[in-house]
């Protein structure tokens, strides 16, 4: 998370000059075909609101072909965070873009106006958010976060540095309980579905007996995560989960699949071989974060581009 503070921070002292700064729109009748990622388009107003996002971070070079390159990195990256099920909350962006404007002496409204009027837009800005904060947990679940193992040799080396402690880390057992929203009817129903999850929760019975409870309900899905360490979740995650106890939930979130809430099925702390690996990967991804893009993150972009059709005109 620090990291992504980081960019937005670095952008932050630039945007002021969105107000004497003349900027070139393109009407929306004249958008082209800028680029596809496989079915996704991006148009050339994507890559115009980009190029003035760059030109606020006064970045050199060709910036139309260094915005396009950017946006088809992020498609990729989206598409992956999808299939991974690794993506932020929709209320996780918000916050973040309130703590930018925060930040900033500004409020929401404020930002929203200077954005529009660089030819950025709020949208287009929260997207960019999205995925900077959604690609780290892409790939940490991918590289670090307990799916790749840490070899002997580097635990014993991690163990030493540590006085030979294994941190004691929390272990959560977690379900999600999933409102579903189809992508077409999102804007339409989201308000009513998330009205109706929040009202479940009163009546959620437990982790064991959440498929039936859900069977009462029209479209809703039931997840069972499983183990999950603490070190495994974002910050926003392990805020949600802060206070709550063993059988309760969560407050509800929108996320890209619909109205959701997690509820702890167990939860305990522990100090074993490959939980005291897990806080140790954790820890060299934090580290990674604050010095840039990671190797493993590179690696993943690289086959990405190899795998996915990509075409730019």
């Amino acid at each position: 998370m620090a990291k992504v503070r980081s960019l937005y921070l670095g952008a932050a002292s630039l945007l002021l000059a969105a107000f004497i700064v003349p900027q070139t729109f393109v009407p929306a009748h004249a958008e082209q075909i800028a680029a596809t990622v496989n079915a996704t388009v991006i148009t050339s107003g994507d890559v115009a609101r980009r190029v003035n996002f760059l030109k606020l971070q006064r970045a050199k070079g060709n910036l139309k072909q260094v915005a396009t390159q950017q946006l088809v990195d992020e498609v990729l990256q989206r598409q992956e965070i999808i299939r991974t099920g690794t993506s932020v909350s929709t209320d996780d962006v918000d916050a973040a873009f309130a703590r930018f404007a925060k930040n900033n002496n500004m409020s929401t409204e404020q930002l929203t106006e200077i954005l529009k009027r660089a030819g950025i837009g709020a949208a287009h800005f929260k997207a960019y958010i999205g995925v900077q904060m959604s690609w780290p947990k892409t790939v940490s679940g991918r590289y670090g976060g307990g799916n790749g193992r840490m070899s002997n040799e580097d635990f014993v080396a991690k163990l030493k540095e540590n006085n030979g402690q294994k941190p004691k880390v929390t272990e959560y057992f977690l379900q999600q309980v999933i409102f579903v929203v189809p992508e077409s009817k999102r804007a339409k129903i989201t308000g009513k579905r998330k009205a109706e999850a929040e009202a479940s929760r009163k009546s959620y019975p437990g982790c064991a007996q959440a498929k039936v409870f859900a069977a009462g309900f029209k479209d809703v899905s039931i997840r069972d995560i499983g183990r999950v360490l603490e070190v495994q979740l974002a910050e926003a995650q392990k805020k949600l989960l802060a206070g709550v106890p063993v059988g309760g939930t969560t407050t509800t979130t929108v996320s890209a699949t619909g109205v959701e809430y997690t509820a702890i099925c167990k939860k305990r702390e522990v100090s074993d071989d490959f939980s005291a690996q897990v806080a140790f990967q954790s820890q060299d991804l934090e580290k990674a974060k604050e010095e840039g893009e990671s190797p493993d993150a590179k690696k993943y972009m690289d086959e990405l581009r190899k795998m996915n059709e990509v075409t730019i005109r």
